[in-house]
Order: C-alpha cells, then sequence, then structure tokens
C-alpha cells in the first residue's frame, strides 16, 4: 500500500470513527430538517480567528447568516479541494431559492496558510467563501469547540508535509450555534436541501 493511500485510508478512518463521535456527542432526534444534531448541542462554540485581511475576528462577526463550516488546509491533495467545491455548489443552489448561505474554510495548517493563502484559496472556490487562519492556539481552539481532528505528518519532506484530518461540514445558524453536520458523502443537492429546511424554520 503506497503512503497517500495509506494516509487516505487515516483520512476515512477519522472521518468514520468522528461520525459515530459526533452522533453521540449531538444525539439522533427526531428533527424535522435533520438527524445529526440539535441546537444549542456540544458542537460549535466561540472562537477568534484571522480573517483573510489580517483583522481579529470572531464567530459572531462572520456567522451572521445560515453558515457551512470546514475545517482543512489548503495544501490538501484532494479532499479538500472536492469538500470545497461541494459546499460551494451547495451555497449555489440555495441562492438560486432565494437563500443567502456563506461557505466558511479554517485552516488547521496556520504554519503554511497565511490569510493570503487563505484569500486565494477561498476565492477560487466561490466570492462568499471566507477562509480564516490564525495562530496554533488559536486554531486549537476552534478546532476544540467543533470537535475537530488533525494532526500533521512529521514524516517526509518538511515544505510538503500532509494534515490527516477530519473532514465533516457544520451548519452554523447565528444565534443557534450548529444545528446539523454533513459527511463527506453528502451531496451538494443534500446539503443545500437540509440547509433550506432550517433556514426556513429560522425565518
Amino acid at each position: 500500500m503506497s503512503k497517500k493511500i495509506a494516509i487516505a485510508g487515516s483520512v476515512i478512518t477519522v472521518a468514520v470513527l468522528g461520525g459515530t463521535f459526533l452522533y453521540s456527542q449531538l444525539g439522533h432526534q427526531n428533527m424535522p430538517c435533520g438527524t445529526s444534531a440539535v441546537a444549542g448541542g456540544d458542537i460549535g462554540g466561540s472562537f477568534e480567528l484571522v480573517s483573510e485581511t489580517g483583522d481579529v475576528v470572531t464567530d459572531l462577526d462572520v456567522i451572521t447568516e445560515p453558515t457551512l463550516v470546514y475545517f482543512g488546509y489548503t495544501f490538501c491533495p484532494d479532499v479538500c479541494p472536492l469538500d470545497s467545491a461541494r459546499n460551494a455548489a451547495a451555497v449555489d443552489i440555495l441562492a438560486e431559492e432565494g437563500i443567502s448561505v456563506t461557505p466558511l474554510f479554517i485552516t488547521i495548517d496556520p504554519e503554511r496558510d497565511t490569510t493570503d493563502v487563505v484569500r486565494d484559496f477561498a476565492d477560487n472556490f466561490h466570492p462568499k467563501m471566507i477562509g480564516l487562519t490564525g495562530s496554533d492556539e488559536q486554531i486549537a481552539a476552534a478546532s476544540k469547540a467543533y470537535k475537530t481532528f488533525y494532526q500533521k505528518e512529521e514524516d517526509g519532506d518538511p515544505d510538503y508535509y500532509l494534515v490527516q484530518h477530519s473532514t465533516f461540514t457544520y451548519l452554523a445558524m447565528p444565534g443557534q450555534g450548529v444545528v446539523e453536520f454533513f459527511r463527506r458523502a453528502s451531496t451538494a443537492e443534500e446539503i443545500a436541501e437540509t440547509t433550506a429546511c432550517f433556514a426556513h424554520m429560522s425565518a
């Protein structure tokens, strides 16, 4: 098995185990819009990070409408670009229905992902996508709040390392926090449908 395949397998394992953890943390509820999370659950919370312009921002500054929150890194060879493109597609589907949603990308690799790098990455996927970075401590605190996992690969070229990480997208609503999360298998259409439901409920 090649190293790339082994790493991909590790990411999948993390995603599966993480999904079980999130499911137990958030609880299975007979919700009309989703079955993974409820408002006011244990996932999500306040954070303080650095925006694309270099300004310090909090969750209250960026989660001002339904927001698809994703933790990844710009050097990611496949998972993060695919997930970011899917989330952007969901935002476009929702826009056609008259629902405004923000796609949010939070790096878990602040060593390489400077403000300029996350800005260019976010802008490449959607004009509304916000890219956030920060110090190691700020990123760790945000990741802890959202119960995400990430771990830098220590072997190999120090400039071209990979980072194992969980791959969930979280739907956060202003004033409510995280109300649902989506796995990698979720399609743009499924994300849009569930997000629209929560948006209508909150209107």
